[in-house]
């Protein structure tokens, strides 16, 4: 009896293995500690090269979960892989995207080569560990672009303390355990204190206006930093598209607050935005921020695409190819059981009449609509109306994606 006992207890451990394989120690492989490294990104629609420019320690706590340290999300045009050398086990993964993307989709882009930068913050390693930036290849899926070794004891880190001056807008707990916002308040030279006060409080209740944000309020940190990180409107031709290029400064002003995502808010009445997925959202001050910032947010928050249609637009045929697009809310049907197939009521029918007489304050029912994108055919929408295409309330598909984010950053 005794020797089945033991046989026993050795298979139950056996069976477990597979699961404990998948986790990560925290303690095991990191230190506490942030580090920051600053890439450069060249290239055109035929070229993309990446490496680090400076490796930085950020003098601060690491501010992300120290539990969920692989991302669940295939999402992103690229991703940052860093391995333990001496097993090469990944320890720590984030899908990111890159204006880049986009440049290289116009008329410009096709022909000149550009300059991009990066900043990707990662827990400090304890030992020496491969740092791969991955890249989608020909497949879609994720390959190694550049893989980099950086060992702790051997490696120069430089730090910077030239940081903007961090003001507390919310704060509900450990950064470990909350979705950390930095809202960076920019072209506020010769500004009172008082009307930046003010409007980092109207941002910051923008941010928590809309479900699912304003139903999780307490699962974040909001801080604030005041300084100048050049944006502009216009990028890449189109008047509202409000962006920075200069992602390195931004960190920089950043410093070392708590940073899991970046919202710029720009003094000025004009209306625009933008926002790329992990990097950072954008909002103008305009009389539209309350819907302006959430959809924005939801880009770079939950790596939502645009559902409206823009055929102007230079990338305007992106999600046509053959291979579904990445984003969890839009579909061109070559793979729709990978995406919201499995929410629709029975009998839906695929692809879905559009209902004109859904008011546009409604989602309406849960459906295929045609026209997403910035294509009018051929890429399809989970509802009438959303966030993502025409500032309704996010629809069942979106508020799912974001729900999921948010235990990323909280357990």
């Amino acid at each position: 009896m005794r020797t089945k006992s033991i046989i026993f207890c050795i298979f139950l451990l056996l069976a477990a293995l597979p699961a404990e394989a998948g986790k990560v120690s925290f303690s095991r492989y990191f230190t506490g500690g942030t580090l920051r490294i600053d890439c450069m990104r060249e290239g055109n629609v035929s070229s993309d090269s990446v490496w680090v420019s400076r490796w930085i320690d950020r003098n601060a706590p690491w501010h992300g979960s120290r539990t969920q340290l692989i991302d669940p999300f295939d999402n992103g045009d690229y991703r940052i892989s860093v391995r333990d050398a001496k097993s090469g086990k990944e320890i720590y993964s984030r899908g990111y995207s890159n204006l880049f993307r986009e440049y290289r989709n116009t008329e410009r882009g096709r022909k000149v080569k550009m300059r991009f930068e990066e900043t990707l913050l990662v827990p400090m390693p304890k030992r020496a560990v491969q740092i791969a930036l991955q890249r989608r290849g020909a497949d879609d899926s994720m390959v190694d672009a550049t893989v980099v070794t950086f060992d702790p004891a051997k490696q120069r880190l430089d730090t910077l303390w030239r940081e903007g001056q961090r003001r507390d807008l919310e704060v509900h707990g450990d950064p470990s355990k909350k979705v950390d916002v930095v809202i960076v308040a920019q072209g506020y030279d010769g500004e009172s204190p008082q009307k930046v006060g003010v409007d980092f409080y109207r941002m910051k209740e923008v941010l928590f206006g809309k479900e699912p944000f304003k139903g999780h309020r307490a699962d974040f940190n909001v801080y604030g930093v005041v300084g100048d990180v050049g944006t502009d409107f216009g990028t890449f031709g189109i008047d509202r598209y409000l962006m920075t290029f200069s992602v390195h400064r931004l960190h920089d002003l950043i410093g070392t607050t708590p940073c899991d995502f970046i919202i710029v808010m720009v003094n000025s009445d004009t209306y625009g935005g933008g926002a790329i997925y992990n990097f950072y959202a954008v909002s103008s001050l305009h009389r539209m921020a309350e819907y302006v910032l959430p959809h924005e947010f939801g880009h770079a928050f939950g790596g939502l695409a645009d559902e409206y249609v823009d055929e102007e637009m230079s990338y305007s045929t992106l999600h046509l190819g053959e291979r579904e697009p990445l984003e969890p809310n839009i579909t061109n049907l070559k793979d729709f059981a990978s995406k919201w197939q499995s929410m629709l009521g029975e009998g839906t029918p695929v692809p879905t009449p559009a209902d004109e007489s859904v008011p546009k304050g409604v989602c309406g029912p849960l459906g295929v609509y045609e026209g997403a994108g910035y294509s009018s055919k051929g890429v399809y929408r989970p509802a009438m109306h959303c966030m993502m295409r025409d500032y309704a309330p996010f629809c069942p598909v979106c508020a799912k994606r974001l729900e999921e984010i948010f235990g990323l950053y909280t357990r």
